[in-house]
């Protein structure tokens, strides 16, 4: 089986979000790529069978847990494979095409719903500004992105809520900029994500609604740090960026 490392969201090696690809020619048993993808301990481990017709079924695996949407794998798996794809996940089927030194997505929209959860535990000494959820995460926006670049999340008090994953964002504050977040996951075993794909899936409807553009481009502020080209169309959202591969060879197991 091939296996590569890809890194995400970004155009240089070692930022971004790095991504294992593993390539099978049959599905694999679950728990074999649970293993597999503790053994990477990269945030997500993507396997994507490409054999057959029709879509290529695509799975994601944090260290700790099956997840069923992740972005910056699906730049990985996309990049490594180059042209146009078509996936089937358990998110639903993914148009995915790799373009002009960008890989593009194409995502369903996950606009927040308010949802009053009191997060001052979790980001003490944050000027909270609204709090919602979206799919699977908690979402909170602060006043500015200095405040997102300093933040340091109760991550115990985090794991116990919900689903244990919290997105932060607020507007940006440098050129090219419109908005910037970080992303804390210890409910799946991600303390932090360095760039994170499917949360600008709840960031695009947010601030294309608040800046009144549809396209629009964050950046992630993690210590990697990546951006993230985004477009709103109606209930999907195109995200776009960069990869760089970092090491390709083979799985003996």
């Amino acid at each position: 089986m091939r296996f590569y490392l890809v890194d995400a969201f970004t155009d240089r090696a070692f930022a971004g979000n790095p991504a294992g690809v593993v390539l099978l020619d049959a599905p694999a048993d679950p728990a074999w790529m649970q293993t597999v993808a503790a053994e990477m301990k990269h945030s997500e481990t993507a396997f994507v069978v490409t054999t057959g017709d029709g879509p290529k079924s695509l799975r994601w695996f944090t260290p700790a847990a099956e997840v069923d949407l992740c972005g910056h794998a699906t730049i990985a798996v996309t990049h490594v494979l180059g042209g146009e794809q078509v996936y089937a996940t358990r998110g639903g089927e993914l148009r995915c095409r790799a373009e002009d030194g960008w890989v593009k997505l194409d995502f369903p929209a996950d606009p927040p719903r308010p949802a009053g959860d009191d997060l001052s535990a979790i980001l003490p000494g944050a000027e909270i500004e609204e709090t919602g959820r979206g799919a699977e995460n908690l979402f909170a926006v602060v006043k500015d992105a200095d405040v997102v670049r300093d933040l340091t999340p109760d991550l115990t008090a985090l794991k116990a809520t919900w689903t244990g994953r919290l997105l932060v964002t607020a507007p940006g504050d440098t050129e090219g900029a419109d908005f910037v977040s970080r992303f804390f996951g210890p409910g799946v075993g991600v303390d932090e994500d360095p760039v994170t794909g499917s949360a600008h899936c709840i960031l695009a409807p947010y601030w294309s609604r608040r800046l009144g553009r549809a396209e629009l481009t964050g950046h992630q502020l993690s210590e990697r740090g990546g951006v993230v080209r985004t477009k709103l169309d109606g209930d999907r959202v195109e995200l776009a960026g960069q990869a760089v591969t970092i090491v390709s060879g083979e799985l003996h197991v």
